[in-house]
């Protein structure tokens, strides 16, 4: 068996400028070392460069001509001589992204410490994300691969983002996380603010008890089906020239219009799949440019809604039925789906998923995703993904938008 390979990590500290890369380089390429791995991090103006290479004839010889070389660019340099066997080298095994506004140096340690409890290394950190939330992704190496292993991982994590009010979701690093390719939103109270059968029974002086019933389904109280026969009879006589009306008033969620943008960029397929009603969610959905809308029709007879919906009803297991639909229609295999909502609702179709969100969510749609947000963007969503702010808004100034003013 070939002897692990000796070689020589240099790191580099002191304040970003250019010029400092190729100074390195040129010292080391005087000792005709071969170069492993690079990595380089800036914060605040201040780099820290690492680079492994093979070690040369005479380590000690090369630090001093590295000590010299670096100090002409005003930079201090640590040299490691070690054995390390470069093909025992391990990719990350998952990826967790932490959220919050602001992400506290309390949290994050709680968060380290609790990973470190479960004998799970850090491989690396970025910064995703300083608006609207500050995003934190940290690669690490979890000991055991085994679905156990990353329960434990995930419920401990989970426990550690309540007390210490953060978000953190947690997904297998690697070619599975960059490859999804469809997307599907609920509606009310995800994409859009609000309840779209509320606003609609507020024209009719129902809002009260319509409410009352859209309460007790969201948190799985009530069958959905029986509980928007429910609430659509209240709405029996209302003109129909409310829908209209309801539908210019609906606002998006903050962030919607540049996750959905975003995602398109990226080649996302992107739908909807709502327990809401078609003739106000389609406008929305062609302004959005959306490739998928299922969704319930409200029956309108001699321009009055007749307080009944037309066809079968989307309710919680045909939002998953629709969701495979599209990914059928797509053919985009169902693990490379994400799905976001916010009810009861929606759990078949996030259990359907390859990756499911839920989003400002009913405990009970909490208890079964793979990542819960608990601020109000959805462009959150984004960052769950890998996506970063800087990505985000390099890509809008190519294409001519307008850069995010901060709100703070």
């Amino acid at each position: 068996m070939a002897e692990p390979e000796t070689t020589v990590l240099v790191t580099v500290t002191g304040p970003d400028k250019p010029g400092v890369t190729s100074v390195l380089l040129a010292a080391l390429s005087r000792h005709g070392v071969d170069l492993l791995d690079v990595e380089q991090v800036v914060i605040r103006g201040r780099l820290t460069l690492g680079v492994l290479v093979t070690s040369p004839a005479d380590p000690e010889d090369l630090q001093d001509q590295l000590e010299d070389a670096m100090a002409t660019v005003g930079m201090e340099v640590a040299v490691e001589i070690g054995a390390n066997s470069v093909a025992g080298a391990r990719l990350s095994t998952h990826a967790v992204v932490v959220l919050g506004s602001p992400v506290t140096a309390k949290a994050f340690s709680s968060i380290a410490r609790e990973l470190a409890g479960q004998g799970v290394n850090i491989d690396a950190i970025r910064g995703i994300a300083d608006y609207p939330v500050t995003g934190l992704e940290l690669m690490i190496t979890v000991p055991s691969g085994s679905p156990e292993a990353e329960t434990r991982l995930r419920t401990g994590l989970a426990e550690v983002a309540a007390r210490r009010n953060v978000d953190v979701a947690v997904e297998r690093a690697g070619l599975a996380r960059r490859a999804k390719r469809l997307i599907v939103f609920d509606v009310d109270s995800t994409l859009i603010q609000g309840e779209v059968i509320e606003m609609l029974a507020a024209h009719a002086g129902v809002e009260d008890e319509v409410r009352r019933v859209t309460e007790a389904a969201m948190r799985g109280e009530l069958d959905f089906a029986e509980s928007l026969r429910q609430r659509v009879a209240t709405l029996a006589g209302l003109d129909a020239t409310v829908i209209d009306e309801v539908a210019d008033t609906i606002e998006l969620t903050p962030g919607a219009r540049t996750t959905i943008r975003t995602l398109r960029r990226l080649g996302f397929r992107c739908g909807v799949v709502s327990g809401g009603f078609r003739q106000v969610i389609e406008p929305l959905a062609h302004e959005l440019e959306l490739d998928f809308v299922q969704a319930n029709t409200l029956e309108v007879v001699d321009g009055k809604l007749t307080g009944k919906v037309i066809g079968e009803i989307v309710d919680r297991p045909g939002k998953a039925v629709a969701l495979r639909r599209f990914a059928a229609d797509a053919g985009v295999p169902m693990e490379q789906t994400v799905a976001v909502g916010d009810g009861a609702n929606d759990i078949d179709m996030l259990n359907a998923a390859g990756l499911g969100i839920a989003f400002n969510a009913k405990p009970a749609l909490r208890e079964v995703a793979d990542a819960a947000l608990s601020h109000p963007f959805l462009d959150a969503v984004l960052f769950i993904l890998g996506v970063t702010r800087e990505e985000v808004e390099a890509a809008d100034a190519r294409d001519g938008l307008l850069r995010r003013v901060p709100l703070r």
